[in-house]
């Protein structure tokens, strides 16, 4: 979202209106037009204000085509995220398209009882009366999705969208330039195109969206360009979910069980390298350990890392140079680079960093200071392993912590005395495929919280409706004031009907 893109790009807003009109019609607008955009935001909320999308046949079909492009298209989702990001279509399946199925399946499931009106407590004084919480659409929304999952995190909060009832706009990143293509191409074969809309494009054509009023966005991606979206939003007081970054901690305690201690490694890597090389913002960021731990720990690593990557093609690789010149140079501090005690090797050609584990390298680093995105995992020593809450406390709220202990007493403290989005105990990235729990962060982390009914929560008003009688009216409401009305109010609040019946019929309890 680079501001120099405003100027260059705003004479198109008028000029291009029509030809606008016609291409968006098919649901994708290309960077060039998306410049402008004339009428695009505008066809969308006449499409809202139709009532089109509200009806849940509506929303059912569009789930219903989601589920059909992820089965029909699956063999061109593993390719463009082999091109964008080199993945093995099972990391592919496993992280994107399986557990993306899995979710609007479930939300097919629910939507009807998720839509329902629920009914709300009202107190007897107010009898006869009923209150309901009636779930609607915001309206049209707009949805920044990222590279690193680039399906995953396009189709997810679009499906809660679409469930919600809402005309939405999807602009994939363009740092996944394949995937963003399979999307512009396939969404209008699938959806409803008048209704969905997929904008490519880079920086200027986020800043030019959001040049626009929008009834909610979600954005996923760094901090840097979610202060610009914020900072943008706040001239339509648009309301905004953020899904950023973070460094998130695993906390390794003592395991007993050498069974214990090989399936917590395996999943730690698992956590680590085997999800998008690290590149993903609930991928373990680095590790705290006690000190007399850390040797065995290491070896268990070194050992499990040779049997898991026995090939090259089994790990994504680095998005592109830039990430990978960032990366390296995170080694090539001296300081840092004392403190590898496994891996460590680049090679630019293929954009691949070697797993690599670290040592406690300086707390004041950069790798220790900013979030990793990447393969390398530093570990750091405390004398108790309870220190780590201290040292968690002292730092940004990360989007997920991860423990791995049978202490209940530690289980307890980190729940009560550490913030985050979310805490994992024995396991790690997990908590992003379930339905049933939120996802998000706190903080520098980010806010909202999306997921199986979460992404409809989120992409959702409940309206409150009151519905009352005429049949009762209770005068003391209203003027002229005196002390028994005041009297007779402070029975209504505290809930006391005995007390208040009585004062109505002249009697003092």
């Amino acid at each position: 979202m680079r501001r120099e893109g405003t100027q260059r790009s705003c004479h198109c807003q008028h000029s291009s209106s029509e030809r606008e009109r016609e291409l968006s019609a098919m649901g994708s607008v290309p960077e060039e037009v998306a410049l402008g955009f004339g009428g695009l935001v505008g066809d969308l909320r006449e499409v809202y204000e139709s009532g089109r999308t509200r009806g849940l046949e509506w929303r059912r079909s569009q789930l219903r085509g989601l589920v059909r492009l992820l089965e029909d298209k699956e063999e061109n989702i593993f390719d463009a995220l082999r091109e964008d990001l080199g993945k093995h279509r099972a990391e592919s399946f496993r992280d994107e398209v399986g557990v993306l199925k899995k979710s609007v399946v479930d939300k097919l499931r629910n939507l009807k009882n998720w839509a329902a009106p629920e009914k709300a407590h009202t107190p007897l004084v107010a009898f006869p009366a009923t209150a309901l919480l009636v779930p609607e659409p915001l309206g049209v929304v707009l949805i920044f999705s990222c590279w690193n999952l680039p399906i995953g995190l396009a189709l997810e909060p679009l499906s809660g969208a679409l469930a919600a009832g809402n005309a939405v706009v999807v602009k994939p990143s363009e740092l996944a330039p394949s995937t963003s293509a399979f999307l512009a191409a396939n969404i209008p074969r699938y959806l409803d195109a008048k209704a969905v809309k997929v904008v490519e494009g880079g920086p200027e054509v986020g800043e030019k969206l959001m040049e626009h009023r929008w009834d909610k966005v979600l954005f996923t991606g760094g901090s840097r360009v979610g202060r610009l979206i914020m900072t943008k939003a706040a001239k339509h007081l648009t309301p905004v979910a953020l899904e950023l970054g973070s460094k998130c901690p695993c906390i390794v305690d003592w395991l007993d069980s050498s069974r214990d201690s090989q399936v917590a490694v395996n999943r730690i890597i698992g956590a680590k390298w085997s999800t998008c090389s690290g590149q993903a913002c609930i991928a373990i960021d680095y590790m705290l350990v006690e000190e007399k731990f850390a040797p065995t720990l290491i070896e268990l690593l070194k050992s499990t890392l040779k049997r898991f990557f026995t090939k090259p093609e089994y790990m994504a690789r680095i998005l592109n140079e830039k990430h990978f010149n960032r990366l390296s140079n995170l080694l090539a501090d001296r300081r840092v680079a004392a403190s590898v005690v496994h891996g460590g090797h680049c090679n630019p050609k293929a954009l691949s960093i070697e797993p690599t584990l670290l040592l406690n390298p300086p707390l004041d680093s950069d790798i220790m200071t900013e979030e990793i995105f990447g393969p390398l995992l530093p570990i750091i020593t405390v004398k108790k392993i309870e220190d780590s809450i201290m040292f968690l406390k002292s730092k940004p709220k990360p989007l997920a912590i991860y423990a791995f202990t049978r202490n209940e007493k530690l289980k307890r403290r980190i729940i009560e005395e550490t913030s985050s989005g979310s805490v994992t105990f024995n396991d790690a990235i997990v908590q992003y495929g379930l339905d049933t729990i939120p996802f998000g962060g706190i903080g520098h982390s980010g806010f909202g919280q999306y997921h199986g009914k979460y992404s409809f929560e989120m992409f959702s008003h409940k309206k409150a409706v009151l519905k009352r009688s005429f049949l009762i009216e209770f005068l003391f409401r209203y003027p002229p004031w005196d002390e028994s009305k005041v009297g007779m109010l402070r029975h209504v609040y505290r809930f006391d009907y005995v007390s208040l019946f009585l004062a109505l019929i002249g009697l003092r309890r």
